[in-house]
């Protein structure tokens, strides 16, 4: 069963009014979505989702609730071109990355070390690049950055190598195949904390999504999307994604290093954004839903007139 994470803060501070405009970059299984859509009964919801499984699930859930809504069946990197074409602009945006649990569950859906599956790990089933192609066809190299960089795994090296040696007699076919070529590379105290397959699988799903290009892209034309006084809530699940939302959300929240000493700063140059909150589950969130435990939701809103109110303020002092 999936449990949406920081339900209950998303809708909070997305500060959802009857007739707001909302986007749910992230549709999944629709927890977010569902709770959106009870709030906002003369609004729209607009939901991002490449998975049709999960939409056809999803629009079960949302149909029960109300018409007020539309899934676009595309990847959220496509978020401005859908949304410029429909002419929208929104007052609240929700990106939810954490991988949706009947997909980790769903062991032929390839994303889990605990359930045997062929190595898949695609959002996209239509995509060409799977978790086969990654593990069996990559170099060292970029096997071993792959999973230093996106999985901040500290036996990268020695994984890569034992991912290399194996499949030179054999190909790597199964997703618990991969999971006992990396457990029997990494040192015994390692195995003790936590499965030593879980920054690897991690990693592995993010090449083959391009999960982080795609989710820098679609954030910044996000930020364009939004009407002033309209908010994002990004809920990240690992250093990576959220070290990126908060680098540009201080980006467009922060006037330039360069200009903070001038008495008035030129107005073009003055944040349209505030950041308004840097929440984690609570422990009874955590207790409820162990998956919870790595979240992290950030909080922006765009104040147009920012600039303006400042300026007033130092020419009135």
């Amino acid at each position: 069963m999936h449990i949406s994470v920081l339900l209950e803060e998303a809708i909070r501070y997305l500060n959802l009014k009857k007739n707001s405009i909302i986007v749910d970059a992230t549709l999944g299984y629709g927890g977010h979505s569902a709770y959106i859509l009870k709030n906002i009964p003369q609004g729209y919801l607009y939901a991002f989702d490449q998975d049709i499984e999960a939409i056809k699930y999803a629009e079960e859930k949302l149909k029960m609730i109300g018409q007020n809504y539309e899934i676009i069946n595309t990847n959220f990197e496509n978020i401005k071109k859908e949304l410029n074409k429909r002419e929208i602009k929104a007052d609240g945006i929700l990106f939810d990355l954490g991988v949706s649990s009947p997909q980790l569950d769903n062991a032929e859906r390839g994303f889990s070390f605990h359930h045997d599956a062929k190595l898949d790990m695609r959002m996209d089933r239509n995509k060409k690049l799977t978790a086969y192609e990654v593990v069996n066809t990559y170099s060292y190299d970029d096997l071993k950055n792959i999973l230093y960089k996106y999985g901040e795994e500290k036996y990268a090296s020695s994984i890569a190598k034992a991912i290399i040696q194996y499949r030179s007699t054999k190909k790597i076919d199964s997703t618990l195949e991969l999971s006992e070529i990396i457990k029997n590379s990494v040192p015994e105290k390692y195995r003790k904390k936590g499965h030593p397959a879980r920054k690897s699988f991690q990693a592995i799903r993010i090449e083959v999504n391009n999960e982080l290009a795609v989710f820098e892209t679609a954030l910044k034309d996000a930020l364009e999307l939004l009407k002033p006084g309209g908010r994002i809530c990004v809920i990240t699940f690992h250093s990576l994604e959220d070290r990126l939302c908060k680098q540009i959300f201080n980006e467009v929240s922060n006037i330039p290093k360069e200009l903070r000493k001038l008495p008035v700063v030129p107005i073009e140059y003055m944040p349209k954004f505030q950041v308004i909150a840097n929440i984690k589950p609570s422990e009874a969130e955590i207790k409820n839903n162990p998956r919870s435990r790595s979240a992290r939701m950030r909080v922006i809103e765009r104040i147009d007139d920012y600039g303006k109110k400042e300026n007033e303020k130092i020419k009135n002092n």
